[in-house]
């Protein structure tokens, strides 16, 4: 059994709008205690409360009714989100990592969870649970939930650029396949992490996988000329430093807060669709294990403003995760390994390969040619997991390609491939619009030509 979460948008009327607003306030609020009396005892020299049960006994003493409508399920859930945060940076500390910081920070929204038998399914609706002595909550869903309402375990109310939502959380089962149809765990495959393809695959038998990420690129690339467009145009009417903004400011944060969610979800569902299509294309293939290259390690390094951004956008770890997630459910073992040097290496003869302007890789010593990421995903099949950057193993190399793109939903996805939020081509030297053949035997209908530098009689103009 594997656990599974689905996020689901909410259909409210403006009084459960405002008190589901309410319920998450009231979460940050208890937030905002904990942090409050930690401050309180750190300026007494006392140890902080961080355990679970210490901070659900000091919740107990502070008595009901404290936290508006928020019941103690929900405020518990805020509590063991805090001693999670505070232990996973006491160990990242530990470990050597002085970048890891502890819960200090106040939050407006925090998000609030329910578990099993305190809340109701029925259909589209839901009921959240409220403190004693509140009117019951029930809300609807936007669409029907992708798991049956036994499987279900948890729910977590949260809001994403001022929408709601309702992230569902169920206990599904492994896939089981007839026989003889099983992912063999003898068969291994290479998965190469990159930006123009998100996930390129080297299967053992000469298959390849290529799925394009170039309409996820295009998304970020339109969504950052979008967003500077919109701030250079209220740069004028921004107010200063300390200023309450007009109500023509607060909708335009507004607006900007739609937008900045609508394309966060367009490029999450893109990326789920890409893992996807590796899924299905490895189970089609019986592969039971995918080697996946982790290059995590190139995060640290400073590229300079604009690469950073490139590799901030890139997603790497969502990437590793999604595949994982669906890889598992499908009965997959999903292993990463170093893929140092794969790209920039000769699977023929074992050097290195000054690193190509295209996606073509050419070693100028044995003069071999090849797809840079299929290559890359046929090392990255070799290696062990835990080991060195080199094997002994043979590479197989990708004589089949199967072509996928990702993002179809995303705006110019479509025959042109043209974002549509781009203006018409006006550029000098354009075909236009094709003419009419001419009639048979007849003249044609082009303009006539004009002749500059024939002989005019007298007279004539």
């Amino acid at each position: 059994m594997v656990h599974r979460t689905a996020r689901v948008a909410l259909r409210v009327t403006p009084g459960q709008r405002r008190r589901c607003f309410g319920l998450l306030r009231s979460a940050g609020d208890v937030w905002a205690c904990v942090l409050e009396v930690n401050a309180w005892r750190r300026r007494r020299h006392d140890s902080p409360l961080v355990g679970y049960q210490e901070l659900c006994r000091e919740l107990a003493a502070s008595g009901p009714g404290t936290f508006a409508e928020l019941d103690t399920t929900g405020a518990r859930s805020v509590l063991r989100r805090f001693s999670d945060a505070w232990f996973g940076a006491a160990k990242r500390r530990k470990a050597g990592d002085l970048s890891a910081r502890f819960p200090r920070r106040r939050r407006g929204l925090l998000p609030v969870r329910w578990y099993h038998g305190t809340f109701t399914l029925d259909g589209r609706r839901v009921r959240i649970p409220t403190a004693k002595g509140t009117s019951q909550l029930w809300v609807r869903l936007a669409r029907d939930l992708p798991y049956p309402v036994e499987q279900v375990r948890s729910i977590t109310l949260l809001s994403e650029a001022g929408r709601l939502f309702l992230d569902v959380t169920a206990e599904v089962p492994i896939t089981v396949y007839p026989a003889g149809e099983e992912p063999d765990p003898g068969r291994v495959a290479g998965v190469d992490l990159g930006v123009i393809h998100p996930y390129a695959v080297a299967g053992p038998d000469g298959e390849g996988l290529l799925v394009s990420g170039r309409a996820i690129r295009a998304e970020h690339r339109m969504h950052l000329a979008d967003t500077k467009a919109r701030r250079r145009a209220v740069a004028r009417r921004a107010p200063k430093p300390g200023e309450k903004g007009s109500r023509r400011w607060r909708k335009y944060r507004r607006r900007a807060r739609l937008v900045e969610g609508r394309h966060r979800r367009r490029i999450r569902q893109a990326q789920h669709e890409a893992a996807r299509t590796v899924i299905s294309w490895a189970v089609r293939q019986r592969i039971g294990v995918l080697h996946v290259g982790d290059p995590r390690g190139v995060l640290d390094l400073p590229a300079g403003r604009r690469h950073n951004l490139r590799l901030r956008q890139w997603q790497i770890g969502r990437l590793i995760q999604v595949l994982t997630d669906k890889a598992t459910l499908a009965g997959i073992t999903v292993r990463l390994v170093d893929e140092r040097g794969t790209s920039s290496t000769c699977p023929t003869c074992g050097r290195r390969v000054p690193k190509p302007r295209g996606r073509t890789l050419s070693c100028p010593h044995c003069h071999f040619s090849g797809h840079r990421d299929l290559v890359a995903a046929a090392s990255i099949a070799t290696r062990t997991p835990g080991g060195g950057p080199t094997t002994e193993t043979a590479v197989v190399l990708p004589q089949v390609v199967t072509h996928r793109r990702a993002g179809r939903h995303l705006p110019g996805t479509g025959r042109s491939r043209r974002d549509p939020r781009r203006p018409p081509r006006t550029a000098r030297g354009s075909v236009g619009p094709r003419r009419p053949a001419p009639p048979p035997g007849g003249e044609s209908l082009a303009h006539t030509a004009r002749i500059h530098n024939r002989h005019r009689t007298s007279g004539e103009r």
